[in-house]
C-alpha cells in the first residue's frame, strides 16, 4: 500500500508559503514538531509555544536528518546556511493545521470526532477499545485535543489506518470550528452540554454554540451525526441535521440503553438495544455517567459496522481512565480518584457515584475549586450543597478560594463540613483522621492538583 506523503505541491498550496532550495526536496512521509521523537526524513515544523520555541532546535533537526523545515517568515535570516528545503510561512502553528487537513484528505480512514462538556476522553478510550476489535485504529493520546494535538494525531494515521478517533477540546469560541475544519469528520458526537468553561463561553447557549460547530462541519460533508437524546439541548438538534442517529437511556432513540443493576462498588449492568437486537453488558467501569459513556461509544461503534457481540468482546479490553472516576478498593476503604478536572456536571456525576457505592455507609467528599466558571462561579459552587445533601454524603472537606461559597451553604445542613484555607492543613488532617470503613471521593479542577491528596490517602493504606 502506497505511503501517504507531503509533496512539494502540498507545500506550495499553503497560503503564505515561500519555498527555498526546492530542488533538494523529496516527498516526506512524516511530520514532527519535536526533534526528540522525530523520524529521519521528516518535515519539521518549528512551533513557538509557551515554554519552548521550535526554531531553537533547527540545528538539532538538521543533525538528525530532517527532510525539510517549516519556519516563520521573520526567522529566515537565522537559517540561511541550512542546506535543505526551507518553507517560510506567516504562522507555523496555522500551517501545521493546514498540512494536517491535506494529510487527512489523503487518508482512507473513517474519521470520528468527539467533543462535549463531560466524558469525551473516557468515551474516546472506550470507543478505541471497541473499534480495535475489528479495525486498525489511531486515536487521540491522553488529552492531546487542541489546535496542536488534533493535527499531530491526524499525522499519526497512515494508509493502513481504518478508523481515526479524534477528541476535540475547547475553552474559547472558535476552537471547535477550527479543529473540526481540519479533521473533516465522517462521524461526529457531542457527549453532553454542561456548565464548562463559562468564563469564556458565557452560558449554556454559548457552550452549545461552540460545541455545535462540530456538527456543522460534519453536516457539510454529509457525515453521520450522533445525538444524545437524553440531553434536551442536543436532542433539540435532531431536526436540524438529517443524517443523524441517536442514543439514550431515557428516550426513544436509534440505540437505547437501560441500566439493569449497580453492584456494591458502583459497577453497572447495562442492556443495549439496536435494530431489533438486544444484549446485556457488565461494565468494568463505575457509575451511571460511565454507563452513558459506554452507550455513546457503542452507538458510534454500531454505526461503524460492529455487532453487539463484537462490542461485547471489545468491552474486555476497557480499563478505567486514570484520574477519571478511577475507583480503587482497599482493605477497609474505597477511593474514587476523579482529580483530572472538574465542572458542575462532572462534580454531580462523581457525587452520585459516591452515593451509589454502598459497600460502606460512611461517605466523604474531598473537594477543590472548579475553575473557568466566570461570574457564575460562586453560585455554581453553592449549588453543590443541595446535591451533596440529596446524595446523603456524611462529611465534606473543602479547599480553595471558591469552595468558601460551598462551605457557607453546607454549614446550614446536617453534613459535617471542614474548610482548609491552607493545603498543608488539609494534608495534616487527613494524616491524623480515621478514614477507614468509608468511601472517599477526591475531585477538583486540574489547577487544584487534588491528586496530591489521593497520594496521601493511598499512602495511608500501606501503613
Amino acid at each position: 500500500m502506497k505511503k501517504i506523503s507531503i509533496t512539494l505541491e502540498d507545500l506550495f498550496n499553503l497560503p503564505t508559503a515561500r519555498i527555498y532550495n526546492p530542488d533538494f526536496f523529496k516527498n516526506l512521509h512524516s511530520v514532527s514538531i519535536d526533534t526528540r521523537t522525530m523520524k529521519k526524513g521528516s518535515l519539521y515544523i518549528a512551533i513557538k509555544g509557551e515554554k519552548f520555541d521550535g526554531h531553537n532546535f533547527i540545528a538539532d533537526a538538521v543533525h538528525k536528518g530532517v527532510g525539510a523545515v517549516v519556519i516563520n517568515q521573520r526567522s529566515l535570516g537565522n537559517f540561511d546556511k541550512v542546506d535543505l528545503p526551507i518553507i517560510t510561512v506567516a504562522d507555523t502553528k496555522k500551517s501545521l493545521g493546514e498540512l494536517a487537513k491535506i494529510w487527512r484528505s489523503k487518508l482512507n480512514a473513517k474519521v470520528i470526532a468527539l467533543t462535549g462538556s463531560n466524558g469525551k476522553t473516557t468515551t474516546k478510550e472506550i470507543l478505541i477499545s471497541l473499534l480495535s476489535e475489528k479495525y486498525k485504529v489511531i486515536g487521540t493520546k491522553a488529552n492531546n485535543n487542541n489546535d496542536i494535538g488534533v493535527p499531530l494525531t491526524i499525522f499519526d494515521a497512515d494508509s493502513k489506518t481504518d478508523m481515526l478517533v479524534l477528541e476535540l477540546g475547547t475553552n474559547h469560541f472558535g476552537e471547535i470550528a477550527y479543529t473540526a475544519e481540519i479533521a473533516q469528520p465522517d462521524i461526529a458526537l457531542i457527549t453532553n452540554i454542561g456548565e464548562s468553561h463559562l468564563e469564556f463561553l458565557t452560558n449554556f447557549e454559548g457552550v452549545l454554540t461552540e460545541k455545535k460547530a462540530l456538527y456543522s462541519v460534519t453536516n457539510k460533508r454529509n457525515g453521520t451525526i450522533l445525538i444524545n437524546a437524553d440531553d434536551p439541548r442536543l436532542n433539540s438538534l435532531k431536526k436540524e441535521y438529517k443524517a443523524s442517529s441517536s442514543f439514550g437511556l431515557k428516550k426513544n432513540a436509534t440505540v437505547t440503553g437501560k441500566i439493569l443493576s449497580v453492584d456494591s462498588i458502583g459497577k453497572t449492568k447495562l442492556s443495549i438495544s439496536y435494530a431489533g437486537k438486544k444484549k446485556e453488558f457488565r461494565l468494568p467501569l463505575y457509575g451511571e455517567s460511565n454507563a452513558k459513556n459506554f452507550l455513546a461509544a457503542s452507538a458510534i461503534a454500531l454505526s461503524c459496522g460492529l455487532s453487539l457481540s463484537e462490542i461485547e468482546r471489545g468491552l474486555k479490553k476497557i480499563n478505567a481512565v486514570k484520574q477519571r472516576l478511577d475507583v480503587a478498593e482497599f482493605k477497609k476503604m474505597i477511593l474514587i480518584d476523579d482529580t483530572y478536572n472538574a465542572n458542575p456536571l462532572s462534580m454531580r456525576a462523581s457525587i452520585e457515584l459516591l452515593h451509589t457505592i454502598n459497600k460502606y455507609s460512611r461517605k466523604i467528599a474531598l473537594l477543590g475549586d472548579m475553575f473557568e466558571l466566570g461570574k457564575e462561579a460562586s453560585q455554581l459552587h453553592k449549588e453543590l450543597a443541595e446535591y451533596l445533601v440529596k446524595n446523603k454524603i456524611n462529611e465534606v472537606y473543602l479547599t480553595g478560594d471558591l469552595m468558601k461559597s460551598l462551605y457557607g451553604e453546607l454549614k446550614k445542613t446536617v453534613i459535617k463540613v471542614k474548610y482548609f484555607k491552607e493545603r498543608n492543613k488539609l494534608a495534616e488532617y487527613l494524616n491524623t483522621t480515621n478514614i477507614m470503613n468509608c468511601v472517599v471521593l477526591v475531585k477538583g479542577s486540574r489547577g487544584m492538583k487534588m491528586e496530591e491528596f489521593v497520594t496521601i490517602i493511598k499512602g495511608m493504606q500501606s501503613k
